[in-house]
C-alpha cells in the first residue's frame, strides 16, 4: 500500500463559530431554538402533505422532498455547532466522522440544488401548459425527477469526498470552520490540492451556476406566460405560485456562491455566511411556503380542526 496516501491525523478539531466567550450560552440558546423550529416546521409540512388529499400534486410532492432534505441538512451540521459553542477549545471530530459529515453535507446540498431546478421546471409546466400539465408531470415522471436529484447529489458528493480524503493529512488538524467542508480541510493536506480546487470550482461553480441559469430560463418563460393571462386574478395566482420558490432559491444559492466562488480565503466570512445557508434557510422554507401559500394554510386549519374533533 502507498504510505503517502495514509492519513496520520486521527481526529480533527472544528474551531467553530468566532464569538466572544460570554456569548456562547446565548448563541447556544438561539441556535437551539432555530434547530427545533426547523425540525418542527419541516415535519409539519411533511405531515400536512401526507394526510391532506388536496395536496397530492407534483408541486407538494417536490416540497415534501425539500422539507425532508432540510431536516437532515440541519441535523448534519447544527448539533456539532451547538457542541462547539460549549467547548472553548473547539469540537473534536474523528477522521471517519469528518468523512461522513462532508459526504452528507455535500450530498444534501447538491440534491437540494438540483431539486430547486426541478421545482422551477414544474412551475413552468404548470403555468405554461396548464391543460396538459397532469399528463406531462404524472406520478412516474415526478418519481423519476426526484430520484434523479437524489442520485445526482449522491454521485457529486461521493466524487468530492473521495478526492478530498485521498490526500494525506499529516500535520495541523484544526479545521477553521464549524463543519467538515472541503476548502478548509484541503488547507491541512500534505500534498498538492490543485485538482481538488478545480473539482470544487466545477462542482460548486459550474453546476450551481448551471442550475441558476436553468431556473432563470424557467422563470423568464413563466413571466412571459403570466403576462399573457387575461384576468388580474389569474396573473396574481400564477405570480403567488412562484414567489415562494424564488425566495428560497435566493436564500439557498446566494450564500453558496459567495462562499465557494469568491477569490481569496476569508474563513470568518465563510463561517458567518454559511450559518445562513445551513441554519436560517432550512428554517425559512416551511415559513415561506406556509405564510405565502393559501392551500397549505387551509390544510393546516383542517388538520387543526381534525385534532380538535378527535
Amino acid at each position: 500500500m502507498n504510505r503517502q496516501n495514509e492519513s496520520s491525523v486521527a481526529t480533527f478539531i472544528l474551531t467553530g463559530i468566532p464569538h466572544a466567550p460570554e456569548l456562547g450560552t446565548t448563541l447556544f440558546g438561539i441556535f437551539s431554538v432555530i434547530y427545533v423550529l426547523t425540525l418542527v416546521g419541516n415535519l409539519l409540512i411533511l405531515l400536512v402533505i401526507k394526510v391532506d388529499s388536496h395536496l397530492r400534486t407534483p408541486m407538494y410532492y417536490f416540497l415534501a422532498n425539500l422539507s425532508f432534505i432540510d431536516m437532515w441538512f440541519s441535523t448534519v451540521t447544527v448539533p456539532k455547532i451547538l457542541m462547539g459553542l460549549l467547548s472553548p477549545d473547539g469540537e473534536a471530530i474523528s477522521f471517519r466522522s469528518c468523512v461522513a459529515q462532508l459526504y452528507f453535507f455535500y450530498g444534501l446540498a447538491s440534491t437540494e440544488c438540483f431539486l430547486y431546478t426541478v421545482m422551477s421546471y414544474d412551475h413552468y409546466l404548470a403555468i405554461t401548459y396548464p391543460l396538459c400539465y397532469a399528463t406531462l408531470m404524472n406520478g412516474k415522471t415526478c418519481a423519476l425527477l426526484a430520484a434523479g436529484t437524489w442520485l445526482s447529489g449522491a454521485i457529486q458528493s461521493a466524487t468530492q469526498t473521495a478526492l478530498t480524503f485521498r490526500l494525506p493529512y499529516c500535520g495541523p488538524n484544526q479545521i477553521e470552520h464549524y463543519v467538515c467542508d472541503a476548502p478548509p480541510i484541503l488547507k491541512l493536506a500534505c500534498a498538492n490540492t490543485s485538482v481538488n480546487e478545480m473539482v470544487i470550482f466545477v462542482n460548486i461553480g459550474v453546476v450551481a451556476s448551471g442550475c441558476c441559469f436553468l431556473i432563470f430560463l424557467s422563470y423568464f418563460s413563466i413571466v412571459c406566460a403570466i403576462l399573457k393571462i387575461r384576468t388580474a386574478e389569474g396573473r396574481h395566482k400564477a405570480f403567488q405560485t412562484c414567489v415562494s420558490h424564488c425566495i428560497v432559491v435566493l436564500c439557498f444559492f446566494v450564500p453558496g456562491l459567495i462562499i465557494y466562488l469568491r477569490p481569496g480565503s476569508k474563513h470568518v466570512m465563510d463561517r458567518i455566511v454559511a450559518i445562513f445557508q445551513t441554519m436560517i434557510t432550512p428554517m425559512l422554507n416551511p415559513l415561506v411556503y406556509t405564510l405565502r401559500n393559501k392551500e397549505v394554510k387551509m390544510s393546516l386549519l383542517r388538520l387543526k380542526d381534525r385534532g380538535n374533533f378527535v
